[in-house]
């Protein structure tokens, strides 16, 4: 009795001091970040998976036991959020962020890494706590292990080189030998860019103007786009505001006058160009849509073309040897797999309580869509034995007959297509992970057949595709360079029980790298086709668009996403296939006509649940 009581007054107290760590630390977050409404809460995960807006910042939850390296970790993500509050502008970041998830990435390193010179530079112990921080976040994406610089990615490698330049500190010591490779591959106008950086990192706007510099030195981004047009109306108008109106006036009248001489001649200016292809593409699929009804009228919809036979004639692989369609099973072993899955399991135990709960409404819902039901007292029909009582005492009534109604509920698969890209690294994935098993285990239970699947690289910049590409000369327009990976983690056919191990693999380190959606989408939508349920829904979860740099490099920078648009409007204007997307941080909407966007992984949960549900009222009317 003594010792439950002891050990009840030390949880007590080891809550007390945690709780009194998280309100110095939201004090001190506010106090530093100058905003003092800014809402603060904690959540389970590393500290790389700490994020902020103006209004809202999320920290790693401490634990009961709360060491001391663990109340630095934690005390340098509050510091790097607080930095964040204080010398970001979110509006003139996003101004000059690239389109490519690559280039968007480094470029966010680079300012992550401003701000966080700024505070080091006046501050040691935020310097401390920072250097700790970042030191456990290289740990925890497992880039303590890389030796090569082609396996770093660039963003991490670019933020560390700018983190050394701009605040004099050495990379640290695990990383030393890798970006000194990263160091020694820059090319002068790369270096000059670095240098930039340190004189202004005093100016977001400045800053921002060099690291574009550097993403186009480094071919993350293409030359031309480093300089806008305004900056130089922007000095004119410093010095003349006058003048520069004047000038701004006459360029606006020659633009005018220009396209008013195109539209005679029947060229379409290339703004209305662009809004007409982003529209026309609605009109084309619409249009698609119902002269494929027409055809579905007249003869089975398995007679059409599949879409990787219609969709973008321009777009290619240079070679398909080495692209690979594997199970979970066989990229790593079964000893792994189980201390993968139970990784998962220790990770979410506060997100898997909630998901649950709409796991369980979306259950209840299905199975009140197959209930069966029966119609009674008909004249013919199967004997209604429950009221043959009534004939026994009367005789002269006679027997009643029931049937069963037929159910409105339609043999359905869902395919749960996930992006295993390395953006998707840390808190994304893992919340990925448990709600694809969540989902097939409620729909298992539901009779609707589920198949998990996960698309991604064999290598980082490219694998064997572009080796072989490189040893024939490099011939112009290859076409996509790197080598699939499309894994199976569940198929539709195989029990949840038996995959439950195989959704921890998207845990394992070197497993996420680069994505090409456009043909997993096709991948998954075949796989689909083949099905012999009646209904078939696709649901595809990203966090960006469709990157990989080795493609990029040798090909038009929009390659890769005018793919993926193809084949959406091929499958969107099909009736075999129900798609559905939900983009963690990305807006897909303007990818998919059915899709939603989520700010925070944490969302993902309840907003499938949500959609799917949507889907299954909107069949059963």
């Amino acid at each position: 009795m003594a010792d439950t009581r002891d050990k009840t007054q030390a949880a007590t107290a080891a809550q007390g001091r945690a709780d009194a760590f998280k309100r110095a630390t939201v004090g001190a977050l506010r106090a530093m970040g100058g905003r003092g409404e800014t809402e603060v809460t904690f959540h389970a995960g590393t500290t790389s998976s700490a994020v902020s807006t103006a209004e809202h910042v999320r920290l790693p939850q401490p634990s009961r036991l709360l060491t001391p390296e663990e109340m630095t970790r934690i005390r340098g993500a509050a510091d790097a959020q607080a930095l964040r509050l204080r010398h970001h502008d979110e509006a003139l970041h996003s101004a000059r962020s690239p389109a490519e998830r690559a280039a968007r990435d480094a470029y966010d390193a680079l300012e992550q890494a401003r701000v966080e010179s700024i505070g080091a530079r006046h501050m040691a112990g935020v310097q401390a706590n920072l250097r700790l921080k970042l030191e456990q976040d290289l740990r925890d994406a497992g880039h303590d292990r890389i030796s090569n610089r082609d396996q770093l990615p660039s963003s991490v490698a670019l933020g560390l080189l700018a983190r050394e330049r701009l605040t004099g500190e050495p990379v640290p010591p695990m990383m030393r030998d890798v970006v000194a490779q990263w160091r020694d591959s820059l090319s002068d106008s790369a270096r000059a860019a670095l240098s930039e950086l340190d004189g202004a990192q005093d100016s977001q706007q400045d800053f921002a103007r060099a690291a574009r510099r550097l993403l186009a030195a480094c071919e993350l981004v293409e030359a031309e786009q480093e300089e806008p047009d305004d900056d130089g109306q922007d000095d004119n108008s410093a010095e003349d505001s006058e003048e520069g109106d004047n000038e701004e006036q006459e360029s606006e009248s020659e633009q005018e006058e220009q396209a008013e001489e195109d539209e005679e001649a029947g060229v379409q200016p290339q703004a209305a160009q662009g809004a007409a292809r982003e529209s026309g593409e609605e009109d084309e699929s619409d249009d698609d849509s119902g002269q494929e009804g027409e055809d579905e009228a007249a003869g089975p919809q398995d007679e059409l073309p599949p879409p990787s036979e219609a969709v973008s004639p321009a777009y290619k692989a240079y070679t398909t040897a080495f692209d690979e369609e594997v199970s979970a099973e066989e990229l790593c072993d079964a000893d792994e797999l189980t201390r993968l899955r139970q990784q998962l399991d220790q990770q979410l135990l506060n997100l898997q309580g909630v998901v649950s709960k709409l796991a369980n409404r979306l259950q209840r819902r299905l199975m009140a869509q197959q209930t069966r039901a029966w119609d009674f007292d008909l004249e013919e029909g199967i004997l209604d034995a429950g009221r043959l009582s009534r004939v026994i005492i009367n005789p002269t009534l006679s027997l009643s007959y029931k049937h069963e109604r037929d159910t409105d509920f339609r043999d359905t698969v869902v395919t749960l297509l996930i992006d295993n890209s390395g953006s998707m690294r840390g808190r994304p994935i893992t919340v990925a992970a448990m709600c694809g098993d969540i989902l097939a285990r409620t729909l298992e239970r539901c009779a609707v057949k589920t198949e998990v699947l996960g698309f991604t690289t064999r290598a980082w910049k490219g694998g064997q595709s572009r080796e072989r590409w490189v040893s024939a000369g490099k011939p112009a327009s290859p076409g996509r360079l790197n080598d699939l990976r499309h894994i199976i983690y569940k198929a539709a056919d195989m029990p949840w029980r038996r995959s439950r191990r195989n959704l921890g693999l998207m845990l394992r380190e070197g497993l996420l790298k680069e994505n090409i959606d456009g043909e997993a989408l096709l991948w998954a939508w075949k796989r689909l086709q083949g099905r012999p349920e009646s209904r078939k829904i696709l649901m595809v979860i990203s966090d960006g668009a469709p990157v990989d740099d080795s493609t990029l490099s040798a090909n038009p920078s929009s390659y890769l996403e005018s793919h993926l648009r193809d084949v959406i409007g091929q499958i969107e204007g099909r009736r075999g296939v129900e798609l559905i997307a939900i983009g963690i941080g990305h807006d897909v909407t303007r990818y998919y006509r059915r899709a939603v966007t989520i700010t925070d992984a944490e969302e993902l949960g309840g907003t499938m649940m949500q959609k799917l549900s949507e889907l299954f009222d909107e069949g059963r009317g």
